[in-house]
């Protein structure tokens, strides 16, 4: 990243955002992502369906606004077996072309000139010139992203890696929530499944290879995190994701497994859902105005990390606003994602130094992608 301008210019830090469903939220949730925040609320205003209407945090424009030039954006569709209560695809089959329409989406954006894919060193110096360029305005530049597959439900079998790899696919989780064909995922227990093991040996052949993949470690079990780690060979992070020993839930990471992602030069993303962030509050129960749940609360799970690591190079923002929440399950300071930038005066105040903000709203997952596609 180039050097950033004298702070007396006032200008807004470049930030990477290492998780939004924007795909899911535009398809899924008919939300045009083109359009102002407050428009896409108004239109929102009488819709029944979903706890967060009218609560959404993220738009094209407020990226724009909050300078998050590039951010790693999901296909997101998950298979459903019989029994279970999670909402989702009752076959792989339309798993799979609900992420093709969210693709297809993606692609309308980069029509329009209001997105970019980011798929190799080549793509990502293109995208961070644009952003330093200040003959144009902020609200002109595209969004880059780098396309990831939350959860690999929808590969209907090991060999739709391959098609996957073939329209720029670069990281892939294995599971989400519940059960999932490939791993069990957050508020499950156990192992990966032979299909998981397979596709993680699929995976090893592409290592070294253009079409290597970064394994994202969210959502997986502990056991499934201890089998993932040992059988693949490649690059991996963790995208979105906090500390257990804050919130001790299955869903957040351990200590030993902070320690084991610091030894394979991993990044974790914080992300600020307000259950990942403070162990009171009760997802479609609590308030975070109530609980005074705050951006800062973040950067508590950012210090126990550093004090892991003794630097600040593991940590950075994964925010995961419109994940299937907004405002309500958010931080009550927060309207938009725009607001990411409020952590510069926050980390500053907490004795984070100037370098250090930087590593953490961009450079932490720069140098991770520069090592990765070298």
């Amino acid at each position: 990243m180039p050097n950033q301008p004298e702070k007396s210019e006032h200008r807004k830090r470049f930030i990477i955002d290492g998780h939004l469903d924007l795909a899911m939220n535009a398809i899924e949730w008919n939300r045009d992502l083109r359009q102002p925040l407050e428009d896409i609320r108004v239109r929102e205003m009488h819709m029944p369906d979903k706890p967060d209407r009218g609560n959404g945090t993220v738009c094209l424009p407020e990226l724009q606004k909050g300078r998050i030039g590039l951010v790693v954006a999901t296909q997101l569709s998950r298979y459903t077996p019989p029994g279970s209560k999670l909402a989702g695809w009752h076959s792989p089959q339309q798993a799979w072309a609900m992420t093709q329409a969210q693709l297809a989406w993606y692609r309308e954006m980069e029509a329009l000139g209001l997105m970019v894919q980011i798929t190799n060193l080549t793509e990502l110096d293109k995208n961070l010139q644009v952003w330093e360029d200040d003959s144009t305005s902020d609200q002109e530049k595209p969004i880059g992203y780098i396309l990831s597959l939350e959860g690999a439900d929808s590969l209907v079998d090991v060999s739709y890696l391959e098609k996957a790899c073939r329209y720029g696919l670069k990281a892939i989780n294995l599971s989400h929530f519940g059960p999932g064909r490939y791993a069990p995922g957050t508020r499950l227990e156990g192992g990966l499944t032979s299909l998981g093991k397979e596709l993680i040996d699929e995976m090893n052949r592409l290592v070294g290879t253009s079409d290597q993949l970064i394994l994202d470690i969210t959502h997986l079990t502990d056991a499934g995190f201890d089998e993932a780690l040992e059988r693949y060979q490649g690059p991996v992070w963790a995208s979105h994701h906090n500390v257990r020993k804050i919130v001790p839930n299955q869903r957040q990471l351990t200590d030993e497994q902070i320690q084991r992602l610091i030894e394979r030069d991993a990044i974790i993303g914080g992300m600020l859902d307000c259950w990942a962030m403070d162990l009171r509050f009760i997802d479609t129960v609590s308030d975070p105005w109530q609980l005074d749940i705050r951006l800062e609360h973040l950067i508590d799970h950012w210090d126990h990390i550093c004090q892991i690591a003794g630097n600040s190079n593991h940590i950075a923002i994964g925010s995961d606003l419109d994940g299937i929440f907004g405002t309500e399950q958010s931080p009550w300071d927060m309207n938009s994602i725009a607001d990411l930038q409020k952590y510069d005066g926050l980390l500053s105040q907490r004795g984070y130094a100037d370098e250090d903000i930087d590593a953490i709203f961009h450079g932490n997952w720069l140098r991770f992608l520069r090592k990765v596609w070298d």
